[in-house]
């Protein structure tokens, strides 16, 4: 069993390689995962004959299930006769039926060879006259999460196929920045076909068809307030307080003149949940991870720990008391989560 896996790259015919040309050509069994494709076209209109797999994008409800269904028909393809198979852009660039075909390789008799190809990325980096050596993120649009991204970098949304898939990245971005900042969407980028527009970010997914060959590229935050809701910048604006240009009352506290205030701002937490004030307790939950931080910027600049070392305790630390949620323990009741619990706890004592 062969499988030789092919970059179309990201225009025509034209721009791609002699070889890669050639092959396609000489090809006798030629699978395309796609054919809204500019190559594609082309080949089609040369009679090139290929088999598309655009059939089965519709008859399964997420891509994870279309990705599988593609590389399994190839699979099978592959027991009968050496088969080549054309993705957009560069084989090992954003494209998970690939990476299945690598997986598989390791299990079956299979022999994957990947030639190669142009990655969209450079018609994409071409188009935007953007330089990703500045910081830039390469995000799978279908697998997408808040936390994941840097809003300080260049963000290059792939497989925003359809409106489901930009209205998922829409909902993601809106987490973390105005509903009206200014993306820009990509479409055949370095084709003839090529177009490119900008949106507010709220009208992403507005009128959104299908397309293979679609890109969304949201340019780094330059405003600092935009940051104010990110972990990095408190963890800045904390550090630059104690630091030789920042406040003479914060950089002057120790762990022993904080521990007042820390009692203080906890009594006012309780009293904002007393009063089922929301507000209230968002900004006094606010007070208590200040202390949290200086508490942290103290121990950093004493070379004693971090607010890193704060949450990696703390995380080890959850999932270790919670073995029935993170392992495969069973509890089969609240008496039986008290006794790991309390067992746990032992085992804590014990070690320090």
């Amino acid at each position: 069993m062969k499988i030789e896996i092919i970059g179309l790259g990201s225009g025509d015919l034209e721009q791609m390689p002699l070889g890669i040309y050639e092959r396609l050509m000489k090809a006798t069994s030629l699978y395309l995962r796609t054919a809204e494709h500019p190559a594609a076209k082309q080949l089609y209109e040369a009679s090139v004959s290929f088999t598309s797999f655009d059939d089965v994008y519709e008859q399964y409800a997420s891509f994870e299930e279309t990705y599988k269904a593609i590389v399994s028909q190839l699979l099978t393809a592959a027991e009968i006769e050496p088969i080549v198979y054309a993705v957009p852009g560069h084989p090992m660039v954003a494209e998970k039926t690939v990476q299945l075909l690598l997986e598989a390789q390791e299990t079956t008799n299979v022999k994957i060879e990947i030639v190669g190809g142009q990655s969209f990325l450079d018609a994409v980096f071409s188009t935007l006259k953007i330089d990703p050596i500045e910081g830039c993120q390469i995000i799978d649009a279908t697998a997408v999460h808040p936390d994941e991204l840097n809003i300080l970098h260049h963000l290059i949304f792939v497989q925003v196929y359809d409106q489901m898939t930009a209205s998922h990245v829409k909902l993601t971005l809106m987490e973390r920045l105005p509903d009206d900042y200014a993306v820009t969407i990509v479409e055949a980028a370095g084709s003839k076909y090529e177009k490119v527009w900008d949106v507010p970010l709220y009208e992403l997914d507005r009128n959104m068809k299908l397309s293979q060959l679609r890109v969304v590229y949201v340019p780094p935050v330059m405003d600092e307030t935009l940051r104010y809701g990110e972990f990095n910048k408190l963890r800045e604006v904390i550090a630059y307080l104690r630091g030789p240009n920042g406040c003479p009352w914060d950089r002057k506290q120790t762990h022993e003149s904080l521990k007042k205030y820390l009692v203080e701002e906890t009594e006012e937490v309780l009293e904002a949940i007393d009063e089922n004030n929301v507000e209230h307790l968002v900004e006094e939950l606010g007070d208590v991870l200040l202390q949290v931080m200086l508490h942290a910027q103290i121990g950093e600049d004493d070379g004693y720990f971090s607010i890193n070392d704060v949450i990696r305790t703390l995380t080890e630390k959850m999932i270790r008391r919670h073995p029935h949620v993170f392992s495969d323990l069973e509890i089969a009741n609240e008496d039986e989560l008290k006794e790991v619990w309390d067992e746990i706890k032992r085992e804590e004592r014990r070690k320090k």
